[in-house]
């Protein structure tokens, strides 16, 4: 019994350090698209124990540590998607139009092939996000793709702040409303939901801050608060711990929703898709608000009918830190090209344009101090391409997290799946119905009577 659990403890042991590695690797004679430091041509970059030690010319190779020639490359950040829903097994909590108890941390897949296709695409972190069946959502995680570890944790971020997801608009809407036959029905229900549930834990917040003092007091018998950690969530956003990352289409929501966090004092506000915050561009500027947005994808539903490919450009111009995000699994392998097309739409700089898919989205995420940019200091996450990444020739190369070769196209085997047999049969094949929003996973038994009518 004591040499199986030994043995079951040296694997425990083997797979964390597959999951935590970081390596050492000298990348040679690269042109280095540090984004916010300018392009280097004909330069190294020296990573030891998955951290940049140095980025110049004529870097000597220490002893033992790999050598990549990147000469006629280019050398790059690491990709990051600000929203995405690979590597987690479930998407949305759908039971309630308030769910912020729960977590996307708790069901992390690390063995999902679609992390190794985003490795494939140059991206070496993603924002794995609840979905958006409610006003107020799931706590998200932010992710390294260290593609090879079987230990979820391994993957998470150490040390990303917290993030949670809202949504406006016909998401909560059917799903509650629609499907439920509750609150929220209307957009209007939307936001009486979100200033309920933040004044129910403003007071929660008041209860338990009372409690703390008056303990103290000799002779105090009161008891404290009933735990709830929902209300702990939202407190914890009140209290600016938790960013939130809100689902949004219209203009008129868009600017309601700044309306509540003004009214809250919650200044950590990024909203994702944004297809009209053009309209509104001045006022989150204004405020601080984030803004990350599809290049040129709308009109797939009644709400999002409206848009413009100059979207991220009139953001950009206007102040807005903004991204270009994916929120799908085969698009996150080409962002780089859909960071491209801001240059056709909007006549973005190389550097402003490479910004909306690295050091944007890692200020989206709070994660900008480590990664997001080639800088000395840095998270060794880098991207290495044949062609320059907003060629529409640009192909990836090596993808390296922490200093580790996680994607090396030349030399990765052609099957890639972790634990499975290439030679299994598998007979399982689950359709999705082309009719579910991609956010909105897993709620489909919510409203299949409608997607039945629809075919009819």
């Amino acid at each position: 019994m004591k040499k199986i659990f030994s043995i079951g403890l040296a694997l425990l042991l083997v797979n964390w350090c597959l999951g935590q590695d970081k390596g050492n690797l000298l990348i040679k004679n690269g042109t280095v698209l540090t984004v916010t430091k300018g392009t280097l041509t004909e330069t190294d970059v020296l990573v030891k124990d998955g951290k940049i030690a140095q980025i110049g010319k004529n870097i000597a190779a220490p002893q033992g540590v790999r050598v990549i020639d990147a000469t006629g490359l280019f050398v790059m950040p690491g990709i990051i998607d600000a929203h995405s829903h690979i590597a987690i097994d479930g998407i949305n909590e759908a039971t309630s139009p308030v769910t912020a108890e729960v977590f996307e941390g708790d069901v992390v897949n690390p063995l999902q092939i679609g992390i190794y296709h985003a490795l494939g695409g140059g991206v070496t972190a993603v924002h794995a996000m609840h979905g958006s069946a409610n006003a107020i959502g799931g706590q998200c995680e932010t992710l390294k793709l260290r593609y090879g570890t079987f230990d979820g944790d391994a993957m998470k971020m150490e040390g990303a702040p917290r993030t949670i997801k809202f949504a406006l608009g016909e998401n909560p809407t059917r799903v509650h409303g629609g499907g439920s036959g509750i609150v929220p029905r209307t957009r209007m229900g939307v936001e009486f939901v979100i200033r309920q549930s933040f004044s129910n834990a403003k007071k929660y917040m008041e209860d338990w801050d009372a409690y703390n003092k008056n303990k103290l007091v000799k002779g105090f018998r009161g008891a404290p608060p009933a735990y709830n950690l929902r209300l702990e969530t939202l407190a914890e956003i009140l209290k600016g711990n938790i960013i939130i990352h809100c689902h949004s289409y219209r203009a008129d929501e868009i600017f309601m929703l700044l309306n509540v966090c003004k009214d809250f004092g919650i200044k950590r506000v990024v909203f994702q898709h944004v297809n009209e915050g053009f309209k509104v561009a001045p006022e989150l500027a204004a405020y601080g608000a984030m803004a990350s947005v599809f290049s040129d994808w709308w009109a797939y539903k009644f709400e999002v009918y409206y848009s413009t490919a100059y979207n991220a450009a009139i953001l950009t111009r206007n102040g807005v830190v903004t991204s270009i995000n994916s929120d799908d699994a085969e698009m996150m392998r080409h962002l780089y090209h859909e960071a491209g097309k801001t240059q056709k739409y909007g006549n973005l700089s190389d550097d402003e344009a490479l910004a909306l898919i690295t050091i944007n989205p890692a200020k989206q995420l709070g994660i900008d101090a480590r990664t997001g940019s080639l800088e000395a200091g840095k998270d060794a996450d880098i991207a290495i391409f044949k062609n320059h990444p907003l060629s529409i020739y640009g192909v990836p190369q090596f993808t390296v997290v922490d200093g580790i070769v996680r994607f090396d196209r030349a030399a990765d085997p052609a099957d890639m799946r972790l634990m499975v047999d290439p030679k299994q049969n598998l007979d399982d094949v689950t359709f999705h119905d082309k009719n579910v929003d991609h956010c909105m996973e897993g709620t489909e038994f919510l409203f299949s009577d409608l997607f039945q009518a629809d075919k009819k």
